[in-house]
C-alpha cells in the first residue's frame, strides 16, 4: 500500500459548484486583490505546523498542499500562499471579510480539467451568495517572494 496522494477533482454539483459557470456576462458587483509575501505564510507553516494549513484550505486544496509539499516543499509552501490570497481577494469582492458565513474553508480554488482556476462555495455558503451574485472569476500568481490574487464576482442574473 502506497502512501501517495492523487490530484483531487473537482466535486459533484450535488456538493458544491464553481461559481465561474459560463453565463450571459453580468455587471460587476465586486472586485478582491490580495498580494501576500510567501515568507510570511511560510512562518506560520513553521510555527503551527499543518494546523494552519488545515484552518486555511478546503479538504480539496488540503489534499493538493500535501500531494506538493511531498514533491517540493516550497511548491507547497507557494500553494498555500495563493490560496490564503484567493481567499483574502474572495472575501474581499464580495464585502464580507473574514466574518460569517465566510470561512476560509468554505472556498476553494481547485482546477477546471483545462487547469483554469475556478472557485468553488461550499453549500453553507453558497445560498448566501447566490442570493447575493453571479458568476465569479479568479486570477492568481506567484513568484519567489510574493503571492497574488484577484477576483471579480458579478451580480446576480436578472
Amino acid at each position: 500500500m502506497t502512501d501517495s496522494v492523487s490530484e483531487p477533482t473537482l466535486p459533484s454539483a450535488a456538493d458544491a459548484a464553481p461559481v465561474s459557470a459560463p453565463l450571459p456576462m453580468g455587471a460587476i458587483a465586486g472586485i478582491g486583490l490580495d498580494l501576500i509575501r510567501i515568507d510570511r505564510i511560510e512562518r506560520a507553516l513553521a510555527r503551527h505546523g499543518d494546523r494552519f494549513a488545515e484552518k486555511i484550505l478546503g479538504e480539496q486544496e488540503l489534499q493538493k498542499f500535501h500531494a506538493r509539499r511531498a514533491r517540493d516543499p516550497m511548491r507547497g509552501v507557494r500553494f498555500l500562499a495563493t490560496r490564503f490570497a484567493v481567499k483574502e481577494a474572495f472575501s474581499k469582492a464580495v464585502g464580507l471579510g473574514m466574518r460569517m458565513p465566510m470561512t476560509w474553508t468554505r472556498v476553494q480554488t481547485l482546477n477546471a480539467p483545462g487547469g483554469r482556476p475556478v472557485l468553488v462555495i461550499a453549500p453553507e455558503l453558497k445560498t448566501w451568495y447566490d442570493a447575493r451574485f453571479g458568476a465569479a472569476h479568479v486570477s492568481l500568481t506567484d513568484e519567489i517572494d510574493m503571492a497574488a490574487a484577484y477576483v471579480i464576482v458579478e451580480s446576480r442574473p436578472r
